[in-house]
């Protein structure tokens, strides 16, 4: 459940998570609750820097999870940091130190999320303070955030490339064991608007099934790039402007399916849950075994 963020006095924002939290219960499911360090609208190095250097903050946020999980019926933890700022990498490994044998001592389950790095020498505020070998040292499993190479404000381009995707991996297999990693893989796809220019209004985020409706509609073909193993079309819609769409399909699905199972990863994760893509469903069934 995404998310609840953190104070800079160890506080949380709760969200309204109850009836998602039944629903997965019923399902067979564990829920998961995510921490972040977000605040308005952005990650914050500051209320994560806060965290870690307050002792009393931190202190009282380890309190307020732990009583939050027991109070809602969690099961597991995600620790999702970002934008920390680099020099604040050991300060973050401190933090983690703490709070993750207490809230296992608990009996749950907790992971962290990485960004997506191909060295540990990889520097700046997204990458610099994720410290690959220590989180897999202490967590129960890490996620790798392995999507956003084609994002909203930069150009036309595959969100999960599969060669970027593998590389990012590799490195995490040599840091981390293969059954602690779980990799991310992206359940959506965008539509720019051409030609591209830093600057441009941002690109429209588009679900698969309404990316295949898209071209359908606009009486285009699909193309396959077959080194990013990704879909993409181009269009030109009602106004007179190009377009250029690049989503996940079947093949880029399987793409993803099959570097799980042949670096034997602890499984998959989705960014984000809620558009329509039925075929991926169908293939988890039908290739892995679900552990719920």
């Amino acid at each position: 459940m995404f998310s609840y963020q953190v104070k800079k006095d160890g506080s949380l924002t709760a969200i309204k998570d109850s009836q998602a939290i039944a629903e997965t219960k019923k399902s067979g499911a564990e829920p998961m609750m995510v921490l972040t360090n977000f605040a308005d609208g952005n990650f914050s190095p500051e209320v994560a820097h806060n965290i870690f250097t307050d002792k009393t903050a931190s202190n009282s946020l380890i309190q307020g999870v732990i009583q939050t999980m027991k109070a809602k019926g969690y099961k597991a933890l995600n620790i999702d940091f970002e934008h920390i700022k680099e020099k604040d990498r050991e300060l973050y490994n401190g933090f983690l130190e703490t709070i993750i044998p207490k809230v296992q001592k608990e009996g749950f389950i907790v992971s962290t999320a990485l960004a997506p790095k191909t060295s540990d020498e990889q520097a700046g505020p997204w990458h610099g303070a994720h410290d690959y070998k220590r989180h897999g040292e202490l967590a129960d499993f890490v996620v790798l955030m392995t999507y956003e190479w084609g994002w909203s404000g930069g150009p036309p381009m595959a969100v999960a490339p599969i060669p970027q995707v593998k590389k990012v991996v590799e490195y995490a297999l040599s840091e981390i064991p293969a059954n602690k990693i779980v990799m991310g893989a992206p359940l959506y796809g965008y539509d720019w608007e051409l030609p591209y220019k830093k600057g441009n209004k941002f690109a429209k985020r588009i679900a698969p099934a309404e990316a295949e409706d898209l071209a359908i509609k606009e009486n285009v073909n699909v193309l396959f790039d077959n080194e990013a193993q990704a879909p993409y079309f181009t269009y030109t819609s009602d106004d007179g402007k190009k377009h250029e769409v690049w989503f996940e399909n079947d093949e880029s699905a399987q793409a993803k399916n099959q570097l799980v199972k042949k670096y034997k990863l602890r499984g998959l994760a989705y960014w984000v849950l809620g558009e329509p893509f039925p075929e991926n469903w169908m293939h988890l069934e039908d290739q892995f075994t679900i552990k719920k």
